[in-house]
């Protein structure tokens, strides 16, 4: 049978491009190069890889999941059941991150709390080589993800892996070389009642999706912390959930009373991200 009989013969139960996805995997080909040479026979083996990834699909596995690696601001980062699959959505963070080191030369050190696969680590390192970058997470898994994508994109010496619940304990008053000039995070903001019902429950890690009952419970917790390790006239961006806006707004303004707010909105006109700039005067 060749490719283009294959995908035929699934084109009723999955979609296409699920399908031409997952296959050009199997044959060790770009989706590009699959639709340009259709009449390519797939030897046995593959049809064996080829039946046992698409069963896998269509008891809904996440697609990046079976291929083990996905597309992040154009970076094709490993990704392993152990981490959430990075989305588009998250590259709003990313860029303004960069946009705002890149106006900011004198600030350099960067955080990025909840790390995962090591998506925004990762990202930032390649597009700012002068940045210091600690990532954190409480999975070692998790952990083990995100150092392997460093290593992948030669960037593993600039990003400091730390697991942790958040942020390390330290003691009081924390060096002054330990504050960060960027903190930046994705943290598990999906309510809980919400959550068990999305398709994505029990597909991908509920530790990075549940934010407790109104979705911002570890935030909260963030937020207590924060301040003692922002430097002075630092920047900190959050990831959230697009109903949570308001809410997330309120809550920022009742930890950051005299800081410059902003909430901005992904390419979907959604809610999506906090930026926090404390005044110095808070400090």
């Amino acid at each position: 049978m060749n490719a283009g009989e294959y995908l035929k013969k699934h084109k009723d139960i999955l979609e296409d491009l699920d399908a031409q996805i997952l296959l050009a995997h199997v044959m060790g080909h770009s989706r590009t190069w699959l639709l340009t040479h259709p009449e390519t026979l797939l030897t046995p083996p593959q049809l064996d890889e080829a039946e046992k990834a698409f069963t896998q699909l269509q008891a809904g596995t996440p697609l990046p999941y079976i291929i083990g690696h996905w597309e992040f601001f154009g970076l094709d980062l490993d990704i392993t059941k152990d981490v959430l699959i990075p989305r588009p959505e998250t590259e709003l963070l990313v860029e303004k991150a960069i946009t705002w080191l890149k106006a900011s030369p004198e600030r350099r050190t960067v955080a990025d709390i909840g790390t995962g696969s090591g998506a925004i680590a990762t990202a930032l390192a390649m597009h700012m080589p002068d940045a210091n970058i600690t990532a954190t997470d409480i999975s070692f898994a998790a952990l083990k993800v995100a150092k392997h994508n460093a290593r992948k994109f030669h960037v593993h010496h600039r990003i400091n892996f730390l697991q942790c619940d958040l942020l390390p304990q330290h003691v009081d008053p924390l060096p002054t070389d330990s504050h960060f000039d960027l903190i930046c995070a994705n943290l598990p903001y999906i309510p809980t009642e919400t959550l068990q019902q999305l398709p994505i429950f029990g597909r991908e890690p509920t530790l990075a999706l549940d934010g407790g009952a109104d979705g911002l419970d570890v935030y909260r917790r963030l937020f207590e912390i924060a301040p003692d390790w922002l430097a002075p006239g630092g920047m900190m961006l959050f990831e959230i959930e697009a109903t949570l806006g308001v809410r997330a707004l309120s809550l920022a303004f009742d930890h950051f009373s005299n800081a410059s707010i902003h909430l901005h909105q992904d390419l979907a006109g959604n809610d999506r991200l906090l930026e926090i700039i404390p005044a110095s005067e808070s400090y």
